[in-house]
């Protein structure tokens, strides 16, 4: 990627509402962002990033189990362990992940926003990950850049991977039966990637799709660790990965 001035990122939002539908019974009483792994719940580990990045204002979204979501944001706020300020975007039907941020992009734009799913975890390489996104993101060439990761590496995970990484850092779809980088669920997006969104529920990946198509999705890889959270099975495996490396 070319070599830029790094842009502030001020605002970002997680990605909160989802049913979780994996990881029951866990979830049955607790939404998944909210369930701890290793001691502090996905949720804030997220949230703890966009702190540490200079986010000033995070917007979370909510839908199942709902209350919870809100309960547990106004606790933090009033904690006021940090600086970041989070509104909450209560969805009355889910909107899935591309709808999510539609609903809440009005808190959002006009600039270019971190998005994060709220049921992954993620640690920082040598330089933090977000920090990295925002020194790779290039407005000229870019609606949204996604950082990605060694499939092979990826703690938990034993899919096919989503992604190839071409020149210039673009991205694109898994082509045959498997593809050597997964979607981390961490990103930066520009408001302009919306432009013509469908209303209602819709996936991200259509916009990636859409971007792909115009050559502006471009992809970063993750030089830290990734855990992928999809089953107890798999939030267990975290656990003791983080258990062994933070001891």
């Amino acid at each position: 990627m070319t070599d830029i001035t790094p842009i502030q990122m001020t605002r970002g939002m997680v990605l909160a509402a989802g049913f979780g539908l994996r990881m029951r019974p866990l979830t049955l009483t607790t939404p998944k962002p909210l369930i701890p792994v290793a001691g502090r719940c996905m949720l804030d580990r997220a949230l703890d990033h966009f702190a540490a990045a200079g986010v000033e204002t995070a917007v979370v979204n909510a839908h199942y189990l709902g209350p919870r979501i809100a309960m547990h944001v106004a606790r933090r706020m009033a904690e006021g362990r940090d600086r970041l300020g989070i509104l909450l975007s209560h969805e009355e039907t889910i909107l899935d992940t591309g709808g999510g941020v539609m609903q809440a992009l009005p808190d959002l734009r006009p600039d270019p926003f971190y998005v994060a799913n709220g049921d992954i975890l993620w640690r920082d390489g040598a330089i933090p990950a977000l920090q990295r996104l925002a020194a790779a993101w290039d407005d000229g060439t870019m609606d949204a850049l996604l950082l990605v990761h060694d499939k092979a590496s990826a703690i938990g995970y034993d899919g096919a991977g989503d992604f190839d990484l071409q020149a210039a850092n673009k991205l694109r779809r898994r082509a045959g039966n498997a593809a050597p980088f997964v979607f981390t669920g961490v990103q930066i997006l520009h408001p302009r990637l919306f432009a013509g969104a469908p209303s209602g529920a819709f996936s991200l990946n259509k916009l990636y799709d859409k971007a792909a198509a115009d050559g502006r999705l471009r992809g970063l890889v993750h030089d830290g660790d990734w855990y992928h959270i999809g089953t107890p099975d798999g939030l267990k495996l975290a656990e003791q990965h983080l258990r062994s490396h933070l001891s």
